[in-house]
């Protein structure tokens, strides 16, 4: 799985993990977290939109299942 910056106040990075259809987000906090379920074309559009906070708040966020991951110590 390999992470993908990206221009944002909201995200750091995005990941996407094709098999399991997962998301990662790295939020600027630093904290992670995972979205199930998620088809790989909303994770292509996450990528292309102007506004990421946006797309997120209007397609991602609410609508699949997540959990926050640990952060590396």
């Amino acid at each position: 799985m390999k992470w993908t910056p990206v221009e944002s106040s909201a995200f750091q990075a995005a990941a996407y993990a094709e098999r399991q259809t997962l998301l990662y987000l790295l939020f600027r906090s630093g904290e992670v977290y995972r979205y199930f379920d998620v088809p790989r074309g909303q994770y292509q559009e996450f990528l292309a939109a102007e506004s990421k906070g946006r797309y997120f708040g209007r397609n991602i966020r609410g609508r699949f299942r997540y959990e926050r991951m640990l952060r590396p110590r």
